[in-house]
């Protein structure tokens, strides 16, 4: 088997750390989408989107774009209640 260089090695551990951290912010992200269905979710949800986005796990148009369809959800739900 061929030599690994030692930072190789810390990149992939770094890495692998990073993809785990994200893809658990990423599944807490689709979790707090769904139930945002309160106004006080909704603001949970809101500002977990703004946290990813400016800890670049999504970009800032995703999150605006997914900011602006729940808050068009809502206030649907609203209008129909």
């Amino acid at each position: 088997m061929a030599k690994r260089s030692q930072s190789g090695l810390k990149r992939k551990r770094q890495a692998e750390k990073r993809r785990q951290h994200n893809q658990a912010v990423t599944s807490r992200l689709r979790t707090l989408t769904k139930q945002a269905n309160t106004p006080e979710t909704l603001r949970d949800a809101i500002a977990a989107l703004d946290a990813a986005a400016g800890a670049g796990i999504i970009h800032k148009n995703t999150a605006a774009r997914r900011k602006s369809r729940l808050v068009r959800r809502s206030t649907r739900e609203q209008a129909r209640a």
